[in-house]
C-alpha cells in the first residue's frame, strides 16, 4: 500500500506569515543560493553517514516562502539560482525568431532587475543537543522512551544592490525532535525455554520542515526589520503595527519552547534573533 502524494504541510509561522497585510509597494528581490553552510552529516551513533544532516535546496524554500509571502502580495521574486539556464532559453527564443521572421523579428524583453539581493544559509546543525529518557522493569514486562533534541539555525540578511549596504539581519533557530518508545516482555514457556517479545517506534521531525519553518520566520523578522527602519512600509500601518506587537511579544518569550518528550511537535515554534 502507497500513500499519495500531498503538498507540504502549513507550519504555524507558514501560516502566519501567510495571513500579513500587503506592503504599500511589492519589492524586487534576488535569490542567487541559500547554501548549506553547516557541513554536517546526518548523526548516527553506529557507523559514518555521508548524507547531509540538512536539506541542500536552500534556495527552492527561500523562493517558494518568498513568493507565498503575504499571499503573494509582498515580493516580486527574479529568477537567479538557475540564471545560465534561463539567458540560454531567451537565447534560443530569439536565435528561432530570427531565423523565422528575419533582421525584423522583435526582440524579447530586458530581464526584471531587484533592488535587493537576500543572501545567507543554514548555519548550524547542532545535534544531541539534549537527549534523555525514562523505563521501567517489572516481573519481566517493561518499557522505556528516549528522546533527542537537535537545533538548525538559519541566517537572512537583505542587501541593497546599488550600494551593497546590508539592510536588515536576522538569525533564527527551529528545535528538531526525535523520540524512540519501546517495550519489552519475556516469561517463560517451560523449563529452560524463555520467551521474549519487544516492539517499539521511533518518531522523527522532518528536518526539511524544520528548515522551512526557520526561513518562514526569518523572512516574516525581516519584513518587520524593514518596516522597523523604515525601509518599506504597510498599505495599512495599523493593520502592521498589529504584526509586529506580536513579533515583540514572542522576542520576549522562553528562549526554547520545550514540548513534552513523549509528544514531539514539529510545529514548535521557532526563536528569532534580529540585527538591524
Amino acid at each position: 500500500m502507497t500513500l499519495p502524494a500531498t503538498l507540504v504541510a502549513d507550519t504555524k509561522t507558514g501560516v502566519i506569515l501567510d495571513k500579513l497585510p500587503p506592503p504599500l509597494q511589492a519589492l524586487d528581490v534576488a535569490v542567487y543560493s541559500f547554501p548549506d553552510l553547516t557541513g554536517q552529516n546526518k548523526p548516527n551513533d553506529n557507523f559514518a553517514e555521508f548524507s547531509r544532516a540538512t536539506t541542500q535546496g536552500g534556495a527552492s524554500i527561500l523562493t517558494d516562502v518568498l513568493v507565498k509571502a503575504g499571499r503573494g502580495r509582498w515580493f516580486n521574486v527574479t529568477e537567479r539560482n538557475e540564471l545560465t539556464a534561463l539567458l540560454q532559453e531567451r537565447q534560443i527564443i530569439q536565435n528561432t525568431r530570427t531565423a523565422v521572421e528575419g533582421d525584423k523579428s522583435q526582440a524579447l524583453p530586458p530581464l526584471r532587475f531587484a533592488g535587493v539581493m537576500l543572501q545567507g544559509g543554514i548555519i548550524g546543525y547542532d545535534s544531541n543537543e539534549t537527549t534523555g529518557g525514562i523505563g521501567a522493569n517489572y516481573l519481566g514486562i517493561g518499557g522505556n522512551a528516549q528522546y533527542r533534541q537537535d537545533i538548525v539555525t538559519v541566517a537572512l540578511r537583505a542587501v541593497s544592490v546599488q550600494t551593497g549596504r546590508v539592510l536588515a539581519s536576522v538569525t533564527t533557530t527551529k528545535t528538531i525532535y526525535s523520540v524512540l518508545v519501546n517495550g519489552t516482555a519475556f516469561k517463560f514457556a517451560a523449563v529452560d525455554h524463555l520467551l521474549q517479545a519487544e516492539a517499539g517506534f521511533t518518531k522523527n521531525s522532518p528536518t526539511t520542515l524544520a528548515v522551512r519553518e526557520g526561513v518562514q520566520l526569518a523572512v516574516y523578522s525581516l519584513i518587520f526589520e524593514g518596516v522597523r527602519n523604515k525601509l518599506w512600509k504597510f498599505k495599512n500601518i495599523e493593520a502592521g503595527e498589529a504584526f509586529l506587537r506580536a513579533l515583540e511579544e514572542q522576542r520576549r518569550a522562553v528562549d526554547f519552547v520545550v514540548t513534552e518528550p513523549g509528544v514531539p511537535d514539529s510545529a514548535a515554534p521557532a526563536i528569532v534573533t534580529t540585527k538591524g
